[in-house]
């Protein structure tokens, strides 16, 4: 999969540089030796992190907003301890051939934390010019629960604390709820198909709209969401 992952974002990227192991170090005041200590000691998580590339989520245009969210979510892996998960999906239509876009990682001395973080970041940042290259297809609608529905089947969160990240605007458009109308409301899902997932995080929470109100009313929609369906905790970030 780190070919995958290599092929896209060089594409996208050719002439980038790619994140320098010794300046990540140097920041955090660490020795080569303290920092393979520090990640072994770490205990194992899993990250799952879906991308929208549906038309409404200003992530497919907007490269500074990209390159925000790619930021965060960097930071996020580069916390993980040795044998940790990373998975990175795409998502919008629901259909086979949208999005098959998949890479999966564990975490290693060979597969650092800092060089996954680097190459998620880049990917994420990307996005704006992958969508704008063709090699990503923005697409026509939002199947939010439709991906979520298909990760609690496909990966699921058994045997490692498991984070969940959208980067999505949140705005759900499909057959469930279309949640740009202000009286819309998410479904409650079928049981608590993400029973013992620690942390359901949507970062770009109503961005794109404009509205302060529409981000709390999307934030309460989906906390109430999240709850029922087992995540322990639920972050809901226009901005940060």
């Amino acid at each position: 999969m780190r070919v995958v992952l290599a092929v896209v974002t060089a594409a996208a990227f050719a002439g980038g540089s790619a994140l320098a192991v010794p300046a990540v170090r140097a920041a955090a005041g660490l020795t080569p030796v303290d920092y393979y200590t520090t990640q072994a000691q770490a205990p194992a998580r899993r990250i799952v992190i879906g991308i929208d590339l549906s038309r409404s989520n200003p992530l497919i245009d907007n490269p500074a907003f990209a390159a925000k969210v790619g930021a965060r979510v960097a930071d996020e892996i580069r916390g993980l301890g040795f044998a940790s998960e990373v998975h990175v999906r795409t998502f919008g239509n629901y259909d086979a051939t949208s999005n098959n876009f998949h890479y999966d990682a564990v975490l290693s001395v060979r597969n650092r934390p800092d060089f996954v973080a680097g190459e998620v970041e880049k990917l994420i940042a990307g996005t704006p010019v992958l969508v704008r290259e063709g090699k990503w297809r923005a697409q026509g609608t939002t199947n939010i629960l439709a991906f979520m529905d298909n990760l609690s089947q496909a990966i699921g969160c058994a045997g490692l604390p498991t984070t969940v990240i959208l980067a999505s605007d949140g705005i759900e458009d499909s057959e469930y709820a279309r949640l740009q109308a202000r009286d819309a409301h998410l479904p409650a899902p079928d049981g608590k198909p993400f029973a013992g997932c620690a942390d359901l995080q949507i970062l770009g929470l109503g961005e794109g709209a404009g509205s302060p109100s529409q981000t709390v009313r999307l934030r309460g929609e989906w906390a109430k969401w999240a709850r029922a369906a087992g995540f322990g905790s639920f972050q809901g970030l226009n901005d940060w």
